[in-house]
């Protein structure tokens, strides 16, 4: 196997970025999540703006219904080799 090089981070994304990211790229919009998800839509609007915080319980509300784990949404771009440099 050829070695490889780590692909440099290009830009940061904040929680409700990362929710507006998988709702996008699943194609719905927000009142199908709010659907699915059981979240009033005005709330995930606010949570996309980054005018509520997301919190665990909807956390793991949202990623049922985005098919991802809590961690994608609540922890965006998280890397452990930047937590074991800290």
């Amino acid at each position: 196997m050829k070695s490889f090089r780590k692909a440099k981070k290009r830009i940061d994304v904040s929680v409700g970025e990362s929710v507006r990211i998988l709702r996008e790229l699943q194609e719905l919009s927000q009142t199908q999540l709010a659907e699915l998800s059981g979240i009033p839509q005005s709330t995930i609007s606010a949570i996309e703006n980054d005018r509520v915080k997301l919190g665990v319980e909807r956390a793991k509300m949202l990623a049922r219904a985005l098919h991802c784990h809590p961690a994608v949404l609540v922890f965006p771009g998280w890397d452990i080799h930047d937590e074991a440099a800290a």
